[in-house]
């Protein structure tokens, strides 16, 4: 990884973590094997001692597992890096390696329907005290930091609401504290090629890879990124003991491919998501959209601080009820009811009846996700046919 440090985000996405096999195979190739021979017993001794680098069976590492989790580093500016085999892997492996009982976990209150179940619904049952504010209001971060806070977790953009938390201001005050406090940052919506949470303070990033650094809806994985010692202990124990969330070598072969062309896909996804949101915000069926790169967004200037450009994900409301915006969904062409997103194809769908149906309807309208909220993942498809297929939907609209 230190190789490609000063190469621009292109080279590294393309070049970082490449190996040459034996063969001189241009792709990495997909190590389909469970275990790997020693040469001696004796070199299998130090290899489970720690004494010598190399591999010994696939749930610890396999080399095509390898090329994804140094190209992620490289281009997340970490250290190392561990791949998974699903974001909420990811997620579960990084929190129950940073976490015991008795310890105090500080997170935003706008999180992914599955992370906010994991929080308050599996680490709570093990002792571990969990407390969800507004990250949006850095002087109640300050004040509800405790002696046995560990950990601090958000991220940003939050999904769905698109609310922006300040990376660099939350990590300040979390390592400001007289104890040391690990801030672990969810960037699956902006990927490294937006936003560097490292960069700005965290101490730790997690993905959902099933998302844009895949990015073609074929694959579920995760990545963890930090500092080597961190990713070591999540490898040796929070992934090899605790969740065993081990990803294929094919999926980490599809992974390793699509992430070759993440800035391309990026840029195509901000550009379609900016005209979209544009176009929104102007016709007369909808309320409100939430999108970072609209001027009057509430998170607008952090957007323009810590992101290069502002990502795929739209959310808004409609002037109409629920049963009228299922009903636009239901006839909307060019897009896919469906969750997950950065697909290559625009997905829509309705976080409070899916993808958040963990938060009950008092937690939902607290931290703002209504019945008639709408997320859409924007695809790649060319801009002009994206926008008529919105226009003509959102023409049928009955308004109330």
């Amino acid at each position: 990884m230190s190789d490609h440090k000063n190469q621009g985000f292109a080279t590294r996405q393309i070049h970082a973590g490449a190996q040459r096999d034996n063969h001189g195979a241009l792709c990495a190739p997909i190590y389909q094997t469970a275990t790997f021979a020693f040469e001696s017993a004796e070199q299998g001794g130090r290899r489970f001692a720690g004494q010598e680098d190399g591999y010994i069976y696939s749930r610890m590492g396999n080399p095509t597992q390898t090329v994804v989790e140094q190209k992620v580093a490289a281009l997340e500016n970490a250290e190392a890096g561990l791949a998974t085999a699903s974001g909420m892997g990811a997620i579960a492996t990084a929190l129950w390696s940073s976490l015991k009982a008795g310890d105090h976990i500080l997170s935003d209150d706008t999180l992914y329907g599955c992370t906010f179940a994991l929080l308050t619904h599996g680490l709570t049952q093990y002792g571990i005290e969990v407390d969800l504010i507004d990250f949006a209001k850095p002087e109640l971060v300050k004040k509800s930091i405790k002696p046995n806070t560990k950990v601090v977790y958000f991220e940003t953009p939050c999904n769905p609401t698109m609310k922006l938390i300040d990376i660099a201001q939350i990590a300040a005050i979390a390592h400001e504290a007289d104890h040391p406090i690990h801030v672990m940052v969810d960037n699956t919506f902006c990927t490294p090629y937006l936003q560097r949470p490292l960069d700005l303070g965290a101490d730790s990033v997690v993905h959902s890879a099933t998302k844009y650094l895949n990015g073609h809806g074929d694959v579920v994985a995760g990545v963890i990124v930090g500092k080597q010692d961190f990713i070591t202990r999540c490898k040796s124990y929070g992934l090899k003991d605790l969740t065993g969330s081990v990803i294929s070598p094919f999926d980490a072969f599809l992974l390793n491919r699509g992430m070759k062309t993440l800035d391309i896909r990026m840029d195509r996804h901000c550009q379609n998501a900016m005209a979209l949101a544009n176009m929104l915000a102007e016709h007369p069926a909808v309320r409100k959209v939430y999108y970072p790169g609209l001027p009057d967004f509430e998170g607008y200037a952090i957007a323009k601080k810590q992101m290069s450009q502002f990502g795929g994900i739209i959310s808004f409301e409609l002037n109409a009820d629920r049963a009228a915006a299922a009903n636009f969904l239901n006839h909307l062409e060019l897009a896919t009811i469906a969750v997950s997103l950065g697909d290559t194809e625009t997905l829509v769908q309705q976080p409070a009846s899916m993808t958040h149906t963990a938060y009950s309807p008092e937690q939902l309208a607290e931290v703002g996700i209504s019945e008639g909220l709408i997320r859409i993942s924007v695809g790649l498809e060319t801009t002009d046919d994206l926008l008529a297929a919105f226009k003509t939907g959102l023409d049928q609209v009955k308004t109330r």
